[in-house]
C-alpha cells in the first residue's frame, strides 16, 4: 500500500468552477507524477479516477499548458500511459515533457496508442535501444512505415490467404484495415466485374482513394476563448484548425478578425462584450458577418486578465431594428438606474410617514423632497425609455381614436391661467371642424401636453401663439407659431438642459428632448412633426368618420386635459 497525506488533503477538496478544477488539476499532476513507479493503493487509483473526471471541464489547451509547466515532474509511467491517450495536444505534452530512463520507455511503448508513439521521434534523448524498437514497431513522422510497406510488398506477391502476409499484418487495428483493403483488391483483380453498360472496370489498388463524407454543414456558432493577447487559443473541435490563433481585436483590413470599434473598445478596457460585430477572413466555413458575445477571466488570485470566453455565432437572418443594440443597452442602463432611485425613495417615504417610528420634522421635510426628486428622476426615466423605444419599433402606441382637434384645444384651456399672467396665449379658432386621428386618449393627451406646453413655457409676455388646422381627407395638418425664443433655432429637436427654472414645463430633459419624443409618437401613429420656419407643423392621418370612441366620452366627461 502506498499512502500520501497530500494526495489525501488534495482529493478532499471540493472542486467549484474553473479556477478550483484547474488547480486540483494541476495538484494531481505533481503529486501522481512524482509517485514511485511501483506505487499502488485505492488512493492511488482516487487520484487518477479525478484526474480523469476534471479533464472533459477543463480545455484540452488548458491541459496541455498545465503539463507543459517547467516545474512539473512527469516521472511516473503509469500517469504517462494515463496522458498519452487524451487529446493529442495533451499527449504531446506529456510525452514531450516525460522525464522516464531507457528500461521504462522500452516497457511502456508497446502499451503506447499509435499516435502517441509518433511523438516519441520528436525526443532526442532516447537511447538506440528505444530508437530501434520504435523501428520494428513501424514509428516514423510523414511516412509511411516499414510493416505498412513491408504488407504492401507481401500482399503483391504472395495469394490472399498466405499466412505470412497475414500475420505481418494482423499486429495493429490500421495495418488490419490495410489488409482487408488488400485482400479485396486481389479478388477484385482475379474476378473483374462486369458493368451494367458492358463495360469492365480496371483494378485498381484501393489505396489512394477514400470515401468522400458528406460536406459538414456550416458552423451557425461555436465556443471559444482567448488568452491575454485576445488571440484565440481555443475553439470547439470542428472550427479549431480554422480560428485557432486568430487575434479578435483586430481592426485593420489585413486582420483576419475585423471588429467593430465598439467591440475593440470593450475589450481593450476588458470589459463584457454583448452582440458585438465582427468579420472573419479565411477558410469558407468562417468567412463572414458573426456576433461575438464573451467575458473577461481574471486569474484568482492576483486579478490579472487571462483572456475572454464566450461564443461566436452567425448575425439572424431576420433584420433588427436600427439601432436596436443601443436601444437595449439604454434600457438596461435605466433598469440599473431605476432600482436605486426606487429604494430611496422607498425609503424617504418610510421616513417621511413615520412608519418606524416617530421622526422630527426638518428630517421628514427632507425625506419629502428627497421622494418628490426621487419621482421626478422615475418620470424622467421613463420618458427616455419610452424614447428609445418608440425610435426602435420595439414600442407600438395603443389601437384607438380620438377627435385631435378637440384635445389640443381642452389642453390649451388647461394652460390659460398660466398664460395669463404673462399676457400671453394659445389661440385657437373655435369653429375647427373636428379631426378623428389614430391615437388613444392617454396618448393623444400626451402629445397635445407635449407640444403645447413646451411652446407656453419658451412663450415671451405678450406673445400670441396662433394653432392653425387644414385637412385634405387623409392627413391633418396643425401648425403652432413658434415662439420668438424658439424661432431662430437650427435644430429644435436637440436635447438642451432646461436654461431655468419653469413653473411650467413638458418633460425634465428640456424642449429639444419633449419635441424628439413628441416626434417619435407622431411618427409611431402614422404621422411627423417638423420644423418649418417659424412654425412647428404636425401631420397626422385621419379616419374615417364613425361613432364617437370611448376616448371622445372620457375627454367631454372631464372638459380638459392633464398634465404628464
Amino acid at each position: 500500500m502506498y499512502c500520501d497525506d497530500r494526495l489525501a488533503t488534495v482529493l478532499r477538496a471540493s472542486v467549484l468552477g474553473e479556477v478550483a478544477a484547474n488547480t486540483q488539476y494541476r495538484q494531481l499532476l505533481d503529486l501522481l507524477g512524482s509517485l514511485p513507479e511501483r506505487a499502488r493503493g485505492p488512493m492511488v487509483e482516487d487520484g487518477f479516477d479525478r484526474l480523469e473526471e476534471l479533464a472533459p471541464a477543463i480545455p484540452a489547451s488548458r491541459r496541455a499548458a498545465l503539463i507543459r509547466d517547467p516545474g512539473l515532474r512527469l516521472a511516473n509511467p503509469q500517469l504517462v500511459a494515463t496522458l498519452a491517450e487524451d487529446e493529442p495536444e495533451v499527449a504531446s505534452a506529456a510525452i514531450a515533457g516525460a522525464r522516464l530512463d531507457d528500461a521504462q520507455w522500452l516497457a511502456l511503448i508497446p502499451a503506447l496508442p499509435v499516435r502517441a508513439r509518433g511523438f516519441l521521434r520528436h525526443r532526442r534523448d532516447l537511447g538506440p535501444e528505444v530508437m530501434e524498437l520504435l523501428a520494428r514497431l513501424g514509428v516514423g513522422d510523414l511516412v509511411l512505415t516499414a510493416p505498412v510497406g513491408r504488407a504492401v510488398e507481401i500482399a503483391n506477391s504472395a495469394p490472399p490467404s498466405s499466412s505470412a502476409a497475414t500475420s505481418a499484418l494482423r499486429d495493429s487495428d490500421e495495418i488490419g484495415a490495410l489488409l482487408r483493403r488488400i485482400e479485396a483488391f486481389q479478388q477484385a483483380r482475379g474476378k473483374p466485374g462486369a458493368r451494367r453498360d458492358g463495360q469492365t472496370d480496371a483494378p485498381r489498388l484501393p489505396l489512394g482513394e477514400q470515401a468522400e463524407a458528406p460536406p459538414s454543414p456550416l458552423p451557425r456558432a461555436f465556443d471559444f476563448a482567448t488568452d491575454g493577447a485576445g488571440r484565440i487559443a481555443w475553439a470547439n473541435p470542428a472550427v479549431a484548425p480554422m480560428v485557432v490563433g486568430i487575434t479578435l481585436a483586430g481592426s485593420q483590413p489585413p486582420a483576419a478578425a475585423e471588429a467593430d470599434p465598439a467591440t475593440i473598445a470593450r475589450m481593450q478596457r476588458h470589459l463584457p462584450v454583448e452582440g458585438g460585430k465582427l468579420v472573419l477572413s479565411g477558410a469558407p466555413a468562417i468567412e463572414g458577418d458573426w456576433r461575438i458575445d464573451a467575458v473577461p477571466r481574471f486569474a484568482s488570485p492576483g486579478g490579472r486578465f487571462t483572456g475572454y470566453c464566450g461564443r461566436l455565432r452567425r448575425p439572424s437572418a431576420i433584420p433588427a431594428p436600427a439601432n436596436d443594440g443601443e436601444s437595449a443597452r439604454m434600457r438596461e442602463m435605466l433598469h440599473e438606474l431605476r432600482t436605486p432611485v426606487n429604494a430611496i425613495q422607498g425609503f424617504a417615504e418610510i421616513i417621511q410617514q413615520q412608519l418606524f417610528g416617530p421622526t422630527p420634522h426638518e428630517y421628514r421635510a427632507l425625506a419629502a423632497s428627497i421622494a418628490a426628486d426621487a419621482a421626478k428622476l422615475l418620470a424622467g426615466f421613463e420618458e427616455l425609455d419610452r424614447l428609445a423605444r418608440l425610435e426602435t419599433g420595439a414600442l407600438e402606441l395603443d389601437e384607438g381614436s380620438c377627435d385631435f382637434t378637440a384635445q389640443i384645444g381642452a389642453t390649451a384651456r388647461q394652460l390659460e391661467p398660466y398664460l395669463q399672467g404673462r399676457s400671453a396665449q394659445l389661440s385657437l379658432a373655435a369653429d375647427q371642424p373636428s379631426a378623428r386621428v389614430p391615437l388613444a386618449g392617454d396618448d393623444a393627451e400626451r402629445l397635445a401636453w407635449r407640444l403645447l406646453a413646451t411652446l407656453a413655457s419658451a412663450a415671451m409676455p405678450g406673445e400670441n401663439l396662433a394653432i392653425a388646422f387644414a385637412a385634405d381627407g387623409q392627413t391633418a395638418q396643425f401648425s403652432f407659431t413658434l415662439p420668438a425664443g424658439m424661432a431662430g433655432r437650427d435644430d429644435l429637436f436637440i436635447a438642451t438642459p432646461q436654461p431655468r427654472q419653469q413653473a411650467i414645463s413638458a418633460g425634465m430633459f428640456g424642449p429639444g428632448f419633449t419635441l424628439r419624443l413628441a416626434r417619435a409618437e407622431a411618427q409611431a401613429a402614422g404621422g411627423n412633426l417638423r420644423h418649418d420656419g417659424p412654425s412647428l407643423i404636425l401631420t397626422l392621418p385621419v379616419l374615417t368618420a364613425g361613432a364617437g370612441s370611448h376616448s371622445d366620452s372620457a375627454l367631454a366627461a372631464s372638459g380638459g386635459a392633464r398634465a404628464t
